[in-house]
């Protein structure tokens, strides 16, 4: 039977992995590509840098004042999930940053207003994305409640000052939090698969969402090794910015925005 015979019927031959991929999407880039990225992020962020500054000490601001707001309704006991959910989100929360190294590399003014003020050319669609987003964040926050009362029951949340005692001291904290980061790892792939490049796209053509999504997923699938290394890298520094009660995300978050501009650049193909 030649290669244009196969059949994917039920009982019939199923494809490999390797017919997943599309050589079209595939860039052979070098393992550790997100180093240059990061170093591209890094000269944007020193051009005009108080833009960017001020972009993280928002996005610093916002994520306090989410955290008090948890706290003081009594809804503590998703904080831990929250944060992780973090990166759910936080692409949709960059557009700013994109927009910024976009009209750096167009020799426009990158202005705080600028950045502020952005006109994706896929215009709402943007925003459909970002409600996606956050709605995977609300899943994966019902996960992780649901995952505690698996292990725990029905009892009280021991409280922030407890809970480390809780989960580290006893067998069924250890369980859970193996199990809870499995889980968790799902969540992250996928979300980190269907949004890194999704929101840039959406800012830089007229797409929809959906496809903007799945765009993403298949680079992401396409060139899965420098994509590994560089979702370890942004994990790697978003937990320096929690080890620095945030504080960190102030030079951070703008750093990895505008690195995730220069891998979106790296990955895509010239818009025909």
């Amino acid at each position: 039977m030649g290669e244009t015979d196969k059949s994917y019927w039920l009982l019939s031959e199923t494809s490999g992995i390797g017919e997943t991929r599309d050589p079209r999407l595939q860039r052979n880039l070098p393992l550790f590509e997100g180093l240059r990225w990061l170093a591209a992020g890094w000269r944007d962020f020193w051009t005009r840098p108080g833009s960017s500054i001020a972009y993280g000490i928002g996005v610093f601001v916002l994520s306090v004042a989410f955290i008090w707001t948890l706290v003081a309704f009594g809804r503590d006991y998703i904080l831990f999930p929250s944060l992780a959910g973090f990166m759910i989100i936080a692409p949709f929360l960059a557009v700013g940053l994109y927009e910024k190294s976009r009209a750096i590399e167009e020799g426009r003014e990158a202005s705080f207003g600028s950045m502020l003020r952005v006109r994706p050319r896929a215009g709402a669609q943007v925003f459909f994305t970002g409600l996606l987003l956050c709605m995977l964040m609300l899943l994966w926050n019902r996960a992780a409640v649901l995952l505690w009362a698996l292990f725990f029951g029905v009892t009280a949340f021991p409280g922030l000052d407890g809970v480390v005692a809780v989960l580290f001291g006893t067998a069924y904290g250890w369980a859970m939090l193996l199990v809870g980061s499995a889980i968790g790892g799902l969540f992250a792939a996928f979300a980190f698969a269907i949004s890194v490049f999704a929101v840039p796209m959406l800012l830089d053509r007229r797409v929809d969402a959906l496809t903007a999504m799945g765009t993403s997923m298949k680079l992401v699938w396409n060139n899965l090794p420098p994509m590994i290394v560089w979702g370890a890298i942004v994990l790697v520094l978003f937990a320096l910015c929690v080890a620095t009660g945030l504080f960190g995300m102030i030079v951070i978050f703008p750093l990895l925005g505008h690195a995730t501009w220069h891998a979106y650049r790296a990955m895509t193909w010239p818009e025909e």
